[in-house]
């Protein structure tokens, strides 16, 4: 009887402690304390050092910082447009109504409430309200825009605001990472990060004026609609852009990089809305071009640089100075210019009245010129001059009718005095056929054009064409050449031996 009691005693702690067991292997009959439970690895797999901390600390600090001077820009329009207008179009809406709502982004410039935000933005505006970082929504009023720059200058009246701090886009370097800060698709205080992908962007077709100055900072850090009129800043906080456009995609949307208005132009443009409601741009009434190879090589400079005078416009700043069609800008107050866009840009921060020095490339020489700029209403109707001369008219009969140069991929033959008369010229040749892919193909020539000059002399005739190509074998030569609606441009063009 002991035994049995003994034996019953033993198997309740042996059922005991193969229960308890049970318990604690993880069956989930008990489950574990807060305090018991233990995720993931003891320690990151990855000690940041100082430089990665400090660098990370910067993106930190900027969004801190700046983020408080960007506003959430409400706008209702009375347009039959997106209130975007060519920047975010909206395929889905035919019959769109006569009012609508539309949202941006702004940058507080002073303490007194002026903020500037891009024209596309407050174009049109019927009301126009300010979201601020600490929740108050103020009503705006829109001081000036200036479309041909997409900025504007809207104020609130409000009092100790917190502002950005407007840096130099002249010393900007492509590569170096910069952050986009904004409302985008109505989500308030958003950043991004990316980098300058390219800058002095140009022929991008956002400002469809031909004095419109694109000179874009591009960027891959994320710009979406809203982010219009946000800030583009670097590492130090400082404001180098502001955010205009995404790349046009199929949904609006960002695709990869957007672009961004310099903060030099920016600040230039929202002094002059301030002070006068509207800008007092000046103009040197020239018509300019793009340098490349072929052009260079024709012009005799060592390398493609700086932009060539197309032509001049009658009446315009430049007419009444020593500039001439032909001559080649390589500076502007000894800025190196080699786009065209470049000194669009230049001059466009400049008020009309300024005087302007240009480093010239003339006759294989650097000259120096100086233009007082002028006021756009002031260059008429901004229509190039057209030289025209005394030069007694040849027949076609007198030379060769038409030739092929098929090294160029280009024919052309004489003008008859119907030509002549059409295109209101005195002498020149006209193209009537190009081949594809040619070199004339390349250098944008085409059917209906004509060649006025080539190696800076008349051309009368097919012959004396010929000639002039003959003797630069080897070497390019620079046309002058005019469409049917009077507006002329030089081309480079080589020529093989």
């Amino acid at each position: 009887m002991k035994s049995r009691k003994m034996f019953g005693a033993v198997s309740l702690v042996v059922v005991g402690i193969l229960f308890g067991a049970l318990l604690v292997s993880g069956f989930g009959l008990v489950r574990p304390s807060m305090a018991d439970i233990n995720l993931g690895a003891s320690a990151p797999p990855v000690n940041l050092d100082a430089d990665a901390t400090s660098f990370s600390k910067a993106f930190i600090e900027v969004a801190e910082k700046v983020t408080p001077a960007i506003v959430q820009i409400s706008v209702v329009s009375k347009t039959s447009n997106n209130p975007h207008g060519d920047f975010f179009f909206f395929p889905f809406f035919k019959d769109l109504p006569e009012a609508q709502k539309g949202s941006g982004s702004g940058i507080i410039i002073s303490e007194d409430g002026y903020i500037v935000t891009n024209n596309h933005v407050v174009e049109n505006a019927t009301s126009v309200e300010v979201g601020l970082y600490d929740k108050r929504r103020l009503s705006a009023k829109v001081i000036g825009t200036d479309p041909l720059t997409d900025l504007a200058v809207i104020k609130i009246d409000a009092d100790n605001l917190p502002t950005a701090y407007l840096g130099d886009s002249d010393n900007l370097k492509v590569g170096q990472w910069v952050m986009a800060i904004g409302n985008p698709l109505s989500l308030s205080s958003t950043v991004t990060a990316g980098i300058v992908s390219a800058i002095g962007r140009g022929k991008l077709g956002l400002i469809r004026d031909s004095y419109g100055v694109e000179n874009f900072i591009q960027t891959d850090a994320a710009i979406n609609p809203g982010n219009s009129g946000g800030a583009l800043v670097d590492l130090s906080g400082a404001v180098i852009g502001v955010n205009s456009a995404i790349a046009a995609s199929r949904t609006g949307t960002y695709i990869g990089y957007g672009f961004a208005i310099p903060i030099n132009l920016a600040k230039s443009v929202a002094k002059d809305l301030i002070a006068h409601g509207k800008v007092s741009r000046g103009y040197i009434g020239i018509n300019i071009g793009e340098i490349d190879y072929a052009m260079a090589k024709s012009l005799g400079l060592d390398r493609p640089r700086g932009i060539i005078i197309q032509g001049i416009v009658e009446g315009g700043a430049a007419s009444k100075e020593d500039i001439k069609e032909g001559d080649v800008i390589l500076k502007a107050d000894g800025k190196e210019i080699n786009q065209p866009n470049e000194l669009q840009s230049y001059i466009a921060s400049k008020s009309a009245g300024t005087k302007v020095n240009l480093t010239l490339f003339r006759d294989g020489k650097e000259i120096e010129r100086s233009v007082t700029l002028k006021a756009r209403d002031e260059d008429g109707n901004a229509a190039p001059v057209v030289e025209t001369g005394d030069d007694e008219d040849e027949s076609e009969s007198s030379s060769t009718a038409s030739a092929t140069f098929d090294a160029l991929g280009l024919t052309v033959r004489n003008m008859t005095s119907e030509d002549k008369s059409l295109y209101k010229v005195d002498s020149g040749v006209l193209i009537t056929d190009v081949e594809s892919f040619s070199k004339a193909f390349d250098q944008n020539l085409g059917r209906g054009i004509v060649i006025v000059e080539a190696d800076r002399k008349k051309v009368k005739n097919v012959n004396e064409l010929k000639q002039i190509f003959n003797s630069k074998k080897g070497s390019a030569v620079l046309l002058k050449v005019q469409d049917r609606e009077g507006n002329h441009r030089f081309v480079g063009i080589e020529i093989p031996e």
